[in-house]
């Protein structure tokens, strides 16, 4: 019997979609995720050696490693078809050691979208695995180690055990820190708005803004100023000076990137990037459907290009043809210019199959609710693309009178174009703010009768916070990290808590401000933007073959440790002032008290240490409001600490006593339950998490679980452990692998 040929993929759901497709003279299997990575218990870097990584297997990797081995002695080809970006080049380079004996039958193939054709064309067109891409990730790994596996451990002996420092996280959250600084300093400047209603003779009334006084722009600080115009606005003889139409074309958005699909559909879904992240994986990797099987519904969803294939652009043609007919088909198909920073190695986020048996309405029973949304947003985005601009007519009405200019606009729909299927920003088909619309057959030079007059008085409102949204965007533009990087980004300083979510605003804490002021004092160069984004340039030119691993290692390393260096001999000093004077005595030697961080937050603990080991909670917070409304009176909730820790209670509290256990936002795991896991607390006080459905189900666990999907077994979430040896890490429930949360970041 002939010798089957091996296919190795990352995901097991990718191996079910993709041996469908290739049928019996192949075998699939998956190596879930890395097998071999830099060790968990030391550096694993040699310096000396060229920064020479120390890769070992990962433990609890054995058995599937052993399970290719053995796959690969009895294949007569090999074709490693990990995930089509540098981190799959890696994973596909290290599985090609672990298989050294067969290197001559070992092919890479990628896999851009997860359909027959996709898949047919890739195995048609093998390669040999590109060391250059697999150099370039190495040097974002080994970078991320140096830096997390160096200052880390500075910060623990400055605050506590347990923190982390990444090269791209600490960016993030300096960008968030320096917003906040921002809003702090911020002084609003006050300025007064004068509206009116006027009524031309042969017309409905309608709501015009002074814009110029003596033609300059109008700016009106204080109250008397602005009464002192109102009355010249009164005193005036109005008249329609000019109405002015213009047609208006608006085309549509580009296809999807990484980046903008996270940012959309964080502002529009209200997902986390992480979460966006993982539907999409799940849509990429393939969805069970009746009578078709396990089908892959987009196309990679990590890339930075806005580029179609003309197979794609083919068929969207012809679906927007059948579906809405030639008013809304273009003649040739739109095309988009991607980012100069782009890589471009992928196509831009779109459907697989483009027909009307795989709308989102069509395919809506077969998947879960956020599936849904996300496809459907991903499809409506794509299919918008290539139908017309949206036409709009806008009419500007300017009213004069004496030294004064008021003026307002509407817009009218006249085509829909691509708004039919996609659109972001409601037009207001001609209506103002208020809510009227513009009067027909305004005539200029009409005199208008003043019927009502306004001021308001207005403040300068500060820079707004970072939504996970707007905070993409911002780490896009400024050339930071990569698109499949940033939702591990602010899950990590989220779970570092460096910030939390305030109305899903991203907002500093004081840990996070503490953090970044030793880092920003420390390594100004390291966590600087322009510095960030040249080391990203820096591993693109490693992929083009423009510079050297070494080169780039040596570069960076350099002013790295000499910033280590001078940081260690301040050490003592920079802890010093970091601790707070308490104001308060020791009881038990009579020491001062001071102010210090923990793993739980600040506290006061004896200046006698380690003499004295006395410590004293500090003095109980104000509540802190959240955007969780009370089931029993529609107020806000606020997180409360009593003495069995934080809680949930209302602010209308002492009239409505309702309170809540703190979720941690992980789904209970239990088949068929649609409960949350919260926290809750024992009879004697011990901290635990249960379901929010108890008694209906009895899921709990005493170790605090967190919205880290297992890399191993793929498991929903891992447990977060503490121990004084290891720090903070992460624990699988199902399968027992554990992660350092510093690994799970870099990962």
């Amino acid at each position: 019997m002939a010798q089957k040929s091996l296919v190795i993929v990352e995901s097991p759901a990718k191996a079910k979609t993709i041996n469908k497709y290739l049928g019996k003279d192949f075998t699939v299997a998956a190596s879930v995720g890395h097998i071999i990575d830099l060790p968990k218990s030391k550096f694993g870097v040699s310096i000396e050696e060229g920064f020479k990584p120390q890769y070992i297997k990962i433990r609890g990797k054995e058995k599937i490693i052993k399970e290719l081995q053995n796959k690969a002695e009895k294949s007569s080809q090999i074709y490693i078809a990990t995930d089509p970006d540098r981190e799959g080049e890696a994973i596909a380079y290290h599985i090609s050691t672990l298989l050294d004996s067969h290197a001559n039958n070992v092919h890479r193939v990628e896999f851009n979208e997860i359909t027959q054709n996709a898949v047919d064309s890739a195995m048609r067109q093998p390669r040999k695995i590109d060391l250059n891409r697999v150099y370039s990730q190495q040097a974002r790994r080994v970078v991320d180690r140096i830096v997390g596996y160096k200052i880390s451990p500075v910060l623990w002996d400055m605050l506590y055990r347990g923190l982390s420092a990444g090269r791209v996280q600490s960016v993030a959250l300096r960008l968030i820190c320096e917003r906040e600084n921002e809003i702090r300093q911020f002084v609003p400047q006050e300025y007064w708005v004068i509206t009116a209603d006027v009524k031309p003779e042969t017309t409905d009334a309608f709501n015009v803004k002074l814009v110029k006084i003596n033609n300059r722009r109008v700016k009106i600080n204080n109250k008397e100023e602005a009464e002192k115009h109102r009355e010249g606005i009164r005193a005036a003889s109005l008249y329609i000076d000019s109405v002015k139409k213009k047609s208006l074309k608006r085309q549509p958005p580009p296809p999807f990137t990484t980046s903008t699909m996270q940012q959309t559909a964080s502002r529009f879904l209200r997902m986390s990037t992480k979460r966006i992240m993982s539907i999409a994986q799940s849509l990429y990797e393939g969805v069970e459907l009746p009578d078709k099987g396990s089908v892959g519904l987009i196309t990679y969803m990590r890339t930075d290009s806005t580029r179609i294939s003309n197979e794609a652009l083919k068929a969207v043609h012809q679906f927007i043809h059948q579906s809405y007919g030639d008013p809304y088909t273009l003649d040739k198909s739109r095309y988009y210019r991607s980012k100069k920073s782009a890589q471009d190695a992928h196509e831009a986020i779109r459907p697989t199959y483009i027909s009307a048996a795989f709308s989102p309405e069509q395919l809506k029973q077969h998947l879960k609710r956020d599936q849904f949304r996300l496809y459907e947003l991903i499809w409506k985005r794509f299919i918008a693309c290539q139908m017309p601009a949206a036409e709009y007519e806008k009419t500007t009405v300017t009213v004069k009178g004496h030294i004064y200019e008021l003026s307002t606009e509407g817009e009218v729909l006249t085509f829909d174009g691509f708004s039919k299927m996609y659109n972001e920003a409601q037009n207001n088909n001609g209506a103002l703010k208020d809510g009227k619309q513009l009067p027909a057959n305004l005539v200029e030079n009409d005199a208008c009768r003043l019927l009502k007059i306004d001021m308001e008085q207005n403040f300068t409102s500060p820079p707004p916070r970072f939504t996970e949204s707007t905070l993409v965007k911002e780490l896009d533009n400024l050339g930071i990290g990569r698109p499949s990087t940033y939702a591990q980004i602010v899950s990590t300083i989220l779970q570092r808590k460096y910030v939390q979510l305030e109305d899903r605003k991203l907002k500093t804490t004081e840990l996070g401000e503490t953090v970044n002021q030793i880092l920003v004092n420390s390594f100004p160069e390291l966590i600087d933007v322009s510095f960030t984004a040249k080391m990203e340039d820096q591993l693109d030119n490693i992929a083009r073959e423009t510079v050297t691993y070494e080169e780039v290692m040596q570069e960076f390393y350099q002013p790295f440790e000499k910033a280590m260096h001078d940081l260690k001999s301040r050490k003592a000093e920079i802890k010093e002032n970091l601790q707070e004077d308490a104001d308060e005595t020791c009881e038990k030697c009579g020491r001062p008290m001071v102010i210090k961080w923990g793993r739980n937050g600040k506290f006061m603990a004896c200046s006698g240490f380690p003499e004295c080991r006395n410590t004293k909670p500090l003095e109980e917070e104000e509540p802190q409001e959240t955007d969780e409304i009370c089931d029993k009176c529609g107020s806000h909730m606020v997180i409360k600490s009593g003495r069995f820790g934080k809680f949930l209670a209302c602010s209308n509290y002492p009239k409505c006593k309702n309170t809540k256990p703190l979720t941690t936002g992980v789904s209970c795991p239990k088949e068929g339950c649609d409960g949350e896991i919260v926290e809750r607390r024992s009879k004697r006080g011990k901290l635990f998490y249960g379901c929010s459905n108890y008694p209906k189900c009895d899921f709990l666990s005493w170790d605090k679980p967190v919205n880290v999907k297992c890399p191993e077994c793929g498991h929903p979430f891992m447990v977060e452990k503490f121990t004084k040896s290891k720090g903070h890490f992460f624990r699988c429930t199902n399968c027992k692998h554990e992660k350092t949360a510093e690994t799970i970041e870099q990962d």
